[in-house]
């Protein structure tokens, strides 16, 4: 079972992050769930998202405590809360920000991990650019796709169809391709769950 966790604040679609990979999954023939977990529901209060994505069925309920893919749509988080809580060292991390992982500071936070599977992307930064909103959920669905090989982008690009429509639905699609090629360029050309 590959496990997923996905931070981020009210507002930038975590959530709906989560139900498009675990559609991106089924589409897959894969077997997914995707749940939330809130503290205040309100914009801009931190949400905890979670998919977990199997061969089989998905019997576990429970939040993901042991991920072994971290998402962080809002780097204020990373000094906030424990985002990296539970990840092992043969764990993925995918932030949202313009830099570095480097500059991220936070290598204390994630010790012993693969250098490889510390990647950010600029996804609010794609998402202004396509959609005039700062909504990085999609351009960070793409990024997994690349980083993990868990699901394939075309699946990913599916689920965003199946979720908007029209214009609104092309923009995110492409927003995920380019977040994919921006991770595959940085890591030169993926590594596998």
């Amino acid at each position: 079972m590959f496990s997923v966790r996905i931070h981020g604040r009210g507002g930038q679609g975590a959530v709906t992050a989560a139900e498009m990979l675990s559609v991106a999954a089924f589409d897959q023939g894969l077997h997914a769930q995707a749940f939330p977990s809130f503290g205040s529901e309100r914009t801009g209060a931190p949400v905890v998202a979670f998919c977990r994505i199997d061969d089989a069925p998905i019997r576990a309920h429970d939040p993901i405590a042991e991920p072994d893919a971290v998402i962080v749509q809002d780097p204020t988080l990373l000094h906030l809360v424990p985002v990296f809580a539970g990840i092992s060292t043969a764990g993925f991390v995918l932030v949202n920000s313009s830099g570095p992982f480097a500059d991220l500071q936070v290598d204390d936070l994630v010790p012993g991990l693969d250098p490889r599977r510390l990647v950010t992307v600029p996804a609010t930064e794609l998402s202004r650019e396509h959609l005039g909103q700062p909504r990085p959920n999609t351009a960070l669905l793409g990024a997994f796709a690349a980083l993990t090989g868990v699901v394939a982008l075309d699946a990913v690009q599916d689920a965003i169809r199946q979720r908007f429509s029209g214009d609104v639905a092309e923009a995110n699609a492409e927003i995920a391709r380019l977040a994919h090629d921006h991770v595959r360029l940085t890591i030169g050309g993926g590594i596998s769950a």
